[in-house]
């Protein structure tokens, strides 16, 4: 790869996405920090480093870029191949809800199909309007959070994470969209050190990598945290303590929702008296279930 050669010959923002493209094609890629193909990638890298939103006037990938823009394009593109580190880590950026949140190696990149869910106000299972409090566990960047205070202004909103690196990021992106009344960050076990306070949604994205699945991940996956994607031999660590903790910590119309990704059938296996309800999305991937506050309390009783 001749980034000199690039700079050298190229002008455009096109130029340079499909140079990326071909590039990015070429080394096989792994795909899974907001993106799931070389062009959104390439895409998702470019417009980032120029500062364009996803919905960018097109004309301007017409438009001639300085010096020091290619430099660091091609730099970038270099650094995406050469040392397999995700494009959100490159640009410090990604999007979550339709937001943009600062993201860093201290948390994961988001990429929750839960977005789905709060966009749509987590209809039809719960009345929007009777939402008063909201937990998030495992924070992370404070994203789900954030994007629940948007969707539920009225709410108060625990954020709750065991990493006080990541609740570090957290506050960066709290700041950033001004809900520092609003969303209140804790640094906790899960519900460790909480009070004990009864919300009407509980909602997570805990680690459940088993161990043996994180040895063989992508090199791509080595630059986020450890700790927000291990759970033990099996992967249930944080999910068995959620499933025995939250009926504590839910409202009588709560409902706590967590996923699993593609620990579905394990947690199915392990938990055959929990009516589990799965969740469908139009976009994303499944492995997200779904209970009530009376279903918690009756199976685990």
């Amino acid at each position: 790869m001749n980034t000199q050669e690039a700079v050298k010959e190229f002008s455009t923002v096109k130029d340079f996405l499909r140079w990326g493209y071909s590039l990015f094609n070429e080394h096989e890629l792994c795909y899974g920090h907001g993106t799931d193909n070389s062009w959104d990638e390439i895409v998702h890298l470019v417009y980032a480093t120029l500062h364009f939103t996803p919905d960018s006037d097109q004309d301007l990938l017409d438009a001639k870029l300085l010096t020091a823009e290619k430099n660091l394009i091609a730099e970038r593109i270099q650094l995406r191949i050469e040392k397999r580190i995700p494009v959100s880590y490159l640009t410090n950026e990604a999007w979550f809800c339709g937001l943009s949140f600062y993201v860093d190696e201290r948390v994961i990149i988001p990429r929750s199909p839960m977005a789905e869910l709060i966009e749509a106000e987590f209809s039809p299972w719960v009345e929007s309007g009777k939402v008063t409090k909201i937990l998030d566990l495992c924070t992370g960047s404070g994203c789900i959070a954030i994007a629940c205070s948007a969707n539920f202004p009225d709410a108060e909103i625990d954020a709750v994470d065991i990493s006080e690196d990541a609740l570090a990021v957290a506050k960066k992106n709290v700041s950033q969209y001004g809900l520092e009344d609003e969303v209140n960050l804790i640094q906790s076990d899960l519900f460790k050190n909480l009070p004990r306070k009864q919300y009407d949604i509980i909602v997570s994205n805990p680690p459940y990598v088993p161990e043996s699945v994180y040895d063989v991940l992508p090199d791509e996956y080595s630059h986020e945290p450890s700790l927000a994607l291990k759970a033990g031999k099996d992967g249930l660590k944080a999910v068995d303590e959620i499933l025995k903790q939250a009926g504590n910590y839910l409202s009588s119309n709560g409902v706590l929702i967590v996923e699993v990704g593609e620990l579905q059938p394990l947690v199915e296996q392990t938990y055959p008296h929990v009516p589990f309800t799965w969740l469908q999305f139009e976009h994303g991937e499944d492995g997200v279930f779904l209970l009530t506050a009376q279903e918690l309390i009756d199976c685990m009783k």
